[in-house]
């Protein structure tokens, strides 16, 4: 392990080199690519640094411990040496986990589809509230929300929205939320005070850029209407919402948000990339059963991962076993309780498996 921490200590020192070089800087790609190298690696680098410097502050008071010490001395000494001692096994641990292999794609933005699936107006209505939630989730972390297309109903639910998050590490983080979404409460229209179950589907997909998907005009069929609001209702006379179809795949993306048919086609775009980059991920991760059968799991659309039950203010990760007796406080955007204890499991599940090979 420390062969390879030395390695990347060695290849920051030298990306700090060529980072400096002129040549470098006025090399729009290489400057890019090698920021992003060295961003990836800098927080292996810093922790490696302090874990040799505690080591070093470790040694040092054991040897203090063979000199002739009065027992105020002496006593200070064997404080240090338990405080290094802990630290030390903590940088250890660190350290583990920022040797795993990151998932390539934690970095990219992500484009979340939230449907109201089980249970007509309230699965739509919760579906609204997914979207709240992660809306002001986003907000907390400093990203940047756009709507990439929506279908509303009457009672003030979705039926479907698409949104994309932009920000660093934004799907690092939001990719636990893939999957069914389970509500338990007393709808507002029911008079008996009868809780009701209903379901909303959550799809997180990574950002993907046009050199990692290549898609030929050739295979798209290009569709064009006039947009609309609840109850279909038209909002747009001219025909301003996109449809594309990815003929060889079938995979269809809309979107009508925006009044301009071009920035129109651009979002639906971005969601259809998206789209053909999953079904090809998803295709090639099927064939690696650990991964997907892992204790977070973030791959299987129908797989039920989480319970809001409003009665009892619960909210329960079925996946690693949480329940939170803090539910109105995650739909506010509170969710770091959920988010650190799925990426703590993520990361000892990784941690484990690497340890296995």
């Amino acid at each position: 392990m420390f062969d390879r921490l030395q390695a990347v200590e060695d290849r920051y020192d030298k990306l700090n080199e060529l980072l400096s070089d002129p040549e470098i800087v006025n090399d729009t790609k290489k400057l890019r690519d090698y920021s992003k190298e060295q961003s990836d690696i800098q927080e292996t680098v810093e922790v490696y640094r302090e874990y040799k410097e505690v080591k070093e502050q470790h040694k040092e008071a054991r040897a203090m411990l063979e000199e002739k010490l009065d027992a105020e001395m002496r006593e200070m000494v064997k404080e240090e040496l338990d405080e290094t001692g802990d630290r030390i096994e903590e940088l250890e641990a660190r350290l583990k986990i920022l040797l795993i292999p990151k998932d390539p794609n934690d970095d990219k933005n992500v484009i979340m589809e939230v449907r109201g699936a089980a249970g007509g107006d309230e699965a739509a209505l919760f579906a609204g509230d997914l979207f709240r939630m992660y809306s002001r989730y986003a907000e907390s972390q400093g990203w940047k929300i756009e709507i990439m297309d929506a279908s509303t109903t009457g009672v003030g639910g979705y039926k479907e929205i698409i949104f994309m998050i932009s920000g660093k590490g934004a799907y690092s983080k939001m990719k636990f939320e893939n999957g069914a979404h389970r509500v338990q409460r007393v709808p507002e229209t029911e008079s008996g005070g009868r809780i009701h179950t209903s379901t909303a589907t959550v799809a997180c997909l990574p950002e993907t850029e046009e050199v990692e998907v290549d898609i030929h005009e050739k295979d798209i069929r290009v569709d064009t209407f006039a947009s609309s609001g609840p109850g279909g209702q038209s909002v747009n006379t001219t025909m301003s919402a996109v449809r594309l179809t990815h003929l060889p795949t079938g995979i269809v993306a809309s979107c009508q948000d925006e009044k301009s048919q071009i920035k129109n086609k651009e979002k639906a775009m971005k969601v259809l990339r998206a789209r053909i980059y999953d079904k090809f991920q998803q295709e090639v991760q099927a064939e690696y059963d650990q991964q997907r059968k892992s204790a977070v799991g973030t791959g299987d659309r129908s797989e039920r991962i989480r319970t809001y039950n409003f009665p009892q203010n619960r909210v329960t990760d079925h996946r690693i076993g949480l329940t939170i007796q803090k539910l109105d406080q995650i739909l506010q955007g509170k969710m770091e309780d959920v988010i650190d204890a799925l990426i703590f499991e993520e990361q000892s599940s990784r941690l484990e498996s690497a340890s296995d090979v």
